[in-house]
This record gives structure tokens, sequence and C-alpha cells, in this order.
């Protein structure tokens, strides 16, 4: 692979990450000559594709919530908070201004207290032709363990409501296509006992469902929508699935089940999935024992981004070091941005690679710190890189900055 050059742009300040995942805090996209990045403290920041400075828009002024997830339409930018509140803002693409925005606590309720992972969360928000699909969720900690609330909506532009699906699951991403939206749910511990669930677009009505079947809360943890079927990362067996419009089974590809290393069973979960007409690519987190939390042994498959072919034969494997937040999609090209190893705590991990639905990997790049959101189009891939200090160094590593690369 290719290293590719780059441009960056400062951020501001931010308190660095740790040796553990505090999950997102930053969001980014592309639009035609713009780049957008949703910030940790709560601005919403663009910039041309040299990266010099278009406008700044900040919050409500009454959450200072983060802004975890991002997408543009139609002339506008949605973006999505983790914050007291879990606001869903819509800004004008040209200025920046607030064109409307919605309190998805209304519905979810307040948070237990002010814990980051107690925040009401707004997981996804995906642009479709006529409407813009959101999924929010909070959890409590109880007694009975973690109970969750989430509504998927959908808006028009002007910021009506024009359907809610609820449930008592966490939904972690959408993806939406034709007349159908896909919710990949993965927590399921209530009532809600479904992983995935593909709702109707214009009326928000269920379409179809379908779950890996397996023990336990863990349930699927991405979905991607193809012209005839949908692929999805089970978390519940670790494998990758394509499905037909009904449900049925095309094919299931093991990815990183259980294994024995140095006498310990562990796994580790797929966590992304990106299907298109040239095959599908799962990624893989962090490795986890079957007992406990804590393990010396690293499963053969963690952190690994693999290929499948539409036929269901593994095409090609390739590591990504450390753990995705989230990826960036266009066409047949994916973006995996790195970010801790936790267990190891390795430094070289940080960075990001693009890969080809078909061919695997096309170009890497490393940065010092870590890397937590991707995006990229037909000209360039744009990250955000986030300062880390682990917490058996003394050394800060890396900046809060964007960075723009020329896509090969």
């Amino acid at each position: 692979m290719s290293s590719l050059g780059r441009r960056t742009v400062s951020l501001g300040e931010v308190e660095p990450a740790g040796s553990r995942h505090l999950g997102k805090r930053s969001a980014v996209a592309l639009a035609d000559d713009a780049v957008l990045v949703g910030t940790a403290s709560g601005d919403l920041r663009a910039f041309d594709r040299n990266l010099s400075p278009q406008w700044t828009a900040g919050g409500t002024g009454t959450d200072g919530g983060s802004l975890v997830s991002l997408d543009t339409f139609e002339g506008t930018t949605i973006v999505g908070e983790r914050g007291p509140s879990g606001i869903v803002r819509c800004h004008d693409l040209e200025t920046g201004d607030l064109r409307w925005h919605y309190e998805t606590a209304d519905d979810i309720g307040d948070p237990q207290d002010e814990t980051r992972f107690l925040l009401p969360f707004v997981a996804d928000v995906v642009a479709g032709e006529e409407r813009i699909y959101v999924a929010a969720r909070r959890y409590e900690r109880g007694d009975d363990g973690r109970t969750f609330h989430s509504v998927v909506y959908a808006f028009d532009p002007g910021g009506t409501v024009e359907w809610r699906y609820r449930a008592d699951a966490s939904p972690i991403s959408l993806a939406v296509r034709d007349r159908r939206v896909a919710v990949a749910y993965n927590r399921c511990p209530g009532d809600h006992q479904c992983g995935l669930v593909v709702l109707d677009r214009e009326s928000g009505d269920e379409r179809m469902t379908w779950d890996p079947g397996t023990d336990g809360g863990r349930r699927v943890g991405d979905v991607s929508l193809l012209a005839d079927g949908v692929a999805v990362a089970s978390h519940g067996d670790y494998c990758g699935y394509l499905l037909d419009g009904d449900g049925g089974h095309r094919w299931r590809v093991p990815l990183a089940t259980p294994a024995t290393v140095d006498g310990e069973r562990v796994y580790a979960y797929p966590n992304h999935v990106h299907a298109t007409s040239a095959g599908a690519v799962f990624v893989t987190g962090n490795t986890y024992p079957e007992d406990g939390r804590e393990t010396e042994a690293r499963h053969h498959d963690e952190h690994t981004a693999v290929g499948v072919t539409l036929d269901g034969e593994r095409a090609w494997r390739e590591p990504v070091g450390g753990f995705a937040t989230g990826i960036g999609t266009a066409g047949d090209r994916i973006a995996v941005p790195s970010a801790q190893h936790f267990r190891d705590r390795d430094a070289t991990c940080h960075g990001l690679q693009v890969f080809d639905a078909a061919d695997g990997p096309v170009s890497a790049l490393d940065a010092d710190g870590v890397v937590t959101a991707a995006a990229l189009d037909d000209e360039i891939v744009v990250a955000v890189e986030e300062p880390v200090a682990y917490h058996d160094e003394t050394e800060r590593r890396g900046a809060y900055r964007a960075l723009v690369h020329e896509r090969e």
C-alpha cells in the first residue's frame, strides 16, 4: 500500500482519550465542496477541501453535547448529539444557520445522571431521498441490569416527525435504500428480541425482522442494504451474514468466532459492514474472553477487515491495527479509522486504511493520535484525529484536528 499525503487543521482543545474507549465524540462528512466536522464541544465546523475555515455553528445554548453523527441532506447538514437532551440539529450548509432542532430526550427520557454513557445518544443519522432518518437511545443502570429506551425517527426536511419506531433495545446503526430503513440493534435485553428490523420508508411499519438466535443481549453490530438483500455483522455469533429480502440466509461466514489461544477461549465482535455489488467488507473489534473481561490472549481475527464475495467466499483479509469507532463509505471503497488497541496500547496502530470491497487494501496513513471518524468520496479522504494519553505512559500523543488526504 502507498501512503497518502495530507493537510491538517486544528479543531481546538479536547481532553485526550485514555487507554479504554469512551465512545464517539466526533463526526465527519463530505458535501460537494465542503468538509464538515462535528466536535466534542458541540460545534459544527465547515471547511473547504483545502481545510480553510468557512463557518462554525454552535449548539442550541443549553446542552454542550458532543456531535457524534452527521449527514447532509438537500442543502443542509443534520447532526446528532450525545448530551443531556440528545439533540438533532439541522444547519444550512452554506451559512451554518440553525434551521431546526429536536430534543430526543422528550421521547427516550432524561439521563439517569450526567455520566457520559448514560446521556441520550443519537447513534446514527442517515439522509434518504425525501426524509432524514435518525436513531436515538438512552440506557439506565438498575438492579436488574441495563434498560434501554430508543426511538427511530423519520423527519421531513422541515423537522416534522413523520413517524417513530420505539423499542426497549439499543440501536447502533441505520441503512436506507429504496423503500427500506434497516435498523441494527446491538443489545436487546428487554421485550424487543430482534437484532435487525427493516422498516417501510414511508410508514415506519415493519417489513422484516431477523435475529441471530443466540443467547444473551448481544445481537447485531451493523447493517448494510443491497438492492435485493441485507448484509449483517452479527454480535450474537461473531459471523457475517447475507440475507435475502425475507430474512432467509444466503450465506454465513465466521469472522472472529471463539477460538482457543494460549489455553483460553476468546472472540471478537464484528462491528461494521459495508456491502455493494462488488462484495461485503466486515471489520472486527477487540478481543474478549468467554469468561470475564480481562485477557492476555489475542484473537487472530481481532481488528481485522475481511472482504467476502456475494457468493459467500472470503476474498481477502487485512489487519487494521486498532478499534474502529465508525467507518466511512463511498461506492466500493471503505475508510477504516484505527484508534486504541486498548489491551496492548500500541501507538503504531493509530491511523486509517482505505479498502476496495473486491480487491482489499488501497492506501494507508499513520497518525500520532487515535483516528476516530472518517469519510471519503471520489476525490479525498477526511478523518478526525484525537489526542490520546495512555494510563501507563507520560506522553500525550497527537492533537485534535481534521486530516484531509487525496484519494488514490
